[in-house]
This record gives structure tokens, C-alpha cells and sequence, in this order.
């Protein structure tokens, strides 16, 4: 199963980190895994290139983890937030469709 986690910091997310191989078809092969990588490395990218203080990321082969810095303008947290919104509408419709393959959870930072 790919477990996904969404930080927050009150009503905010600040960052996420999927983690694991759904199992739904062999390596290569598998469209959860696919999309899972496809909505959160997008998200990574949106971040990457329109906020004007980059995250902190790592990421390998079935993991990713992104948070978002402290110090954040008020633009940049509002360009955040319409990104990683959009990521958890992608990544819960993914969930809905494939419910034992992919689960999405929330944390705290």
C-alpha cells in the first residue's frame, strides 16, 4: 500500500510524504504507484517553480517527502496552499477509486 501523509500546522499543510508500493501490478506496470508519483512529484515542481523560498525535499525510488519552510511570504503560503490542495483533491480521488491500494492520511509537523 502507498501511504500518503499531509502535515499540517494548523489549518495548513506544510508538506507531505508518500511512501511504499501499492502491490497492484508488477513493478512498471502498476498505475497507483504511477499516480501517486505523477500528483505529488507535480506538486513538488508547482512548489519548486512559483514559490520564492523553495522546500526542502528529498526524494527515491517509492519516496518522497516535501515541507514547506518557516518563513514563508504571504503569497508564497497562498500559492502553497492552492498547490497542495489541489495534490490532496488528486491524491483522495486516487484513494476513493483504489481504497486498498492507496490511503491518505494527515499529521501533524
Amino acid at each position: 500500500m502507498v501511504e500518503i501523509t499531509l502535515f499540517y500546522d494548523k489549518e495548513r499543510i506544510k508538506g507531505f510524504k508518500a511512501d511504499g508500493h501499492s502491490g497492484f501490478a508488477p513493478e512498471g506496470e502498476d498505475i497507483c504507484c504511477a499516480g501517486v508519483s505523477a500528483i505529488t512529484q507535480t506538486a513538488l515542481l508547482g512548489l519548486l517553480n512559483h514559490l520564492d523560498q523553495e522546500p526542502e525535499y528529498k526524494m527515491e525510488k517509492g519516496w518522497i517527502d516535501c515541507r514547506l519552510g518557516e518563513t514563508l511570504s504571504q503569497d508564497d503560503w497562498e500559492k502553497a496552499r492552492i498547490i497542495l490542495s489541489t495534490m490532496e483533491m488528486g491524491l483522495k480521488s486516487l484513494q476513493e477509486v483504489y481504497p486498498r491500494y492507496i490511503k491518505v492520511q494527515t499529521g501533524r509537523c
